[in-house]
Formats: C-alpha cells, structure tokens, sequence
C-alpha cells in the first residue's frame, strides 16, 4: 500500500494487523500533508466514525455486498481505546 492510499478499495484489501497498521499511517500522513477532511478535528473524527459504524450495513447494502459478520469491531475498539494513552 503506497504511503497515500487510502481509498475503499484499499480499506478492503487490509487483511493484516500489518495491512491495518499501514492504513491508518497512510491517514496521518495525508491529515498531516494537508490533505482537506471533513472531520479534521478529533471530536468530529470520532462522531463520524461512530455514526459510520451504525450505517455501515447501509453502506456495504449500497455497493451491492453483505455486511461482514466476522468483522473484529473488539480489536479495532481496543486499537481506539488504547489510542488515547499509548506513546
């Protein structure tokens, strides 16, 4: 994944903790690079990211494929939590 590749496509191709760890990268360097984002401050960041969790049987509905049931929201909930005091 290239340092600024962070389209849908490339969000469903992440398979590893690696392949994740790599995505997110690629979304601070695009924040930091001065990259245009709705939700550029972390408390909108994080309402957004919220709401698109509860929509996304929506999403996944409207480009034509189930929602996955083997989702880990848990690791990605303590990948967040951790977030907060992790140096």
């Amino acid at each position: 994944m290239g340092q600024n590749d962070i389209s849908p496509a490339t969000a469903e191709a992440v398979e590893t903790r690696e392949d994740l760890a790599r995505f997110v990268e690629a979304l601070h360097a695009e924040l930091i690079n001065g990259a245009v984002w709705e939700n550029d401050r972390l408390e909108r960041f994080l309402e957004a990211l919220a709401a698109w969790i509860r929509s996304s049987p929506g999403y996944y509905m409207n480009t034509g494929r189930p929602a996955p049931d083997n989702a880990s929201w848990s690791f990605f909930a303590n990948a967040l939590g951790a977030a907060r005091i992790y140096e």
